[in-house]
């Protein structure tokens, strides 16, 4: 249905974010620990993809699955490590792990190329542009309803259940007998592989890696605020924001050049939310819609204590009204 080769790219950019900002609320959906480092896990994905198809002359789609097996195997010892602090201590961590990451693959030039960059060959050689984007647009689909039916599995499972105690109250969580550390690790793990898989994907699609881009602070704020805007305890909560973000973000570059500001329009959305929608559009749609919708009753928390005096009042003048009738009668 596109009219042209470019918004199908938007399109791909889109569900690009989506897959990513869904497989960011593995963790901090469930958990609650806000990571901002996820764009590491994505640049190894890319990365090892690409070095993967290039040196080790892997078919390209072995190479992505591969580059997500080891980037799984190695979020093992960065959630090991990550896990063990909270708060501001856990989102300075997963910031260093970025930097840290950047550093390394722009001075390993003899390697991942440095700053000149890693050009991936193209998977499908022999087909057109457009015929390579739609193709890519369907793969970027199965990513994410595959990530998405997981979120779902594991929201309704009794692992989901105890992660989302480690939301509420992590301490009271760990005292009933829930296994803490190992849930948060699992799901950092499972979070990871999916965000590798994504950056994979980009690489085999786009081509051209570099690593400022690759291993970007601002592509796990963009996660971040993808999931905080739609909602990140519902399942296309992320996947709404990627969609208001990715749109806004591709407007932006394309009508202002390479200003940074699409930055400006991200750093507003951010404030709308927080002040507006703290949790996300979809509740805040929901609770507006619960407002003009009669309910039929009134639950207790929005009762007065005055009403409920009155109505126990009434009560006992009902009962001692119905034991005089009955003392008359005997």
């Amino acid at each position: 249905m596109a009219p042209s080769p470019y918004e199908i790219t938007v399109g791909i950019a889109i569900l690009n974010y989506a897959v990513l900002s869904t497989s960011w609320n593995f963790v901090g959906g469930f958990t609650g620990y806000i990571s901002l480092g996820h764009g590491a896990f994505a640049g190894l994905g890319a990365y090892g993809t690409g070095l993967l198809v290039v040196e080790a002359e892997l078919p390209p789609f072995v190479a992505l699955f591969v580059a997500g097996a080891l980037v799984a195997v190695l979020a093992v010892p960065v959630g090991y490590a990550a896990l063990r602090v909270r708060g501001a201590s856990f989102v300075i961590v997963s910031i260093a792990l970025v930097l840290v990451l950047l550093l390394v693959f722009q001075s390993w030039a003899s390697f991942t190329g440095g700053s000149r960059g890693l050009v991936v060959p193209r998977p499908f050689p022999g087909m057109l542009r457009a015929e390579h984007h739609r193709t890519f647009y369907f793969l970027f689909l199965a990513l994410l309803a595959t990530a998405l039916l997981v979120w779902w599995a594991i929201d309704r499972s009794r692992f989901g259940m105890g992660l989302k105690a480690i939301r509420e109250d992590e301490d009271k969580a760990q005292s009933l007998g829930t296994p803490t550390y190992t849930y948060k690790l699992v799901v950092f793990v499972v979070s990871a592989a999916f965000t590798a898989l994504a950056g994979g994907l980009y690489a085999l699609w786009f081509g051209d890696l570099d690593p400022v881009f690759q291993f970007s602070i601002l592509s796990g704020s963009y996660m971040v605020l993808m999931a905080l805007l739609g909602g990140v305890r519902h399942l296309y909560g992320p996947l709404l924001g990627a969609v208001a973000v990715g749109y806004a973000l591709e407007y932006a570059k394309v009508e202002y050049g390479d200003t940074p500001l699409h930055l400006v329009v991200a750093g507003l959305l951010l404030g709308v939310v927080v002040t507006f929608m703290p949790d996300g559009v979809i509740p805040a749609v929901g609770a507006l819609l619960g407002r003009f919708r009669d309910s039929g009753g009134t639950s207790i928390r929005e009762v007065t204590a005055a009403e409920l005096r009155g109505r126990r009042e009434q009560s006992e003048g009902t009962e001692v009204r119905d034991g005089e009738r009955s003392g008359r009668s005997a």
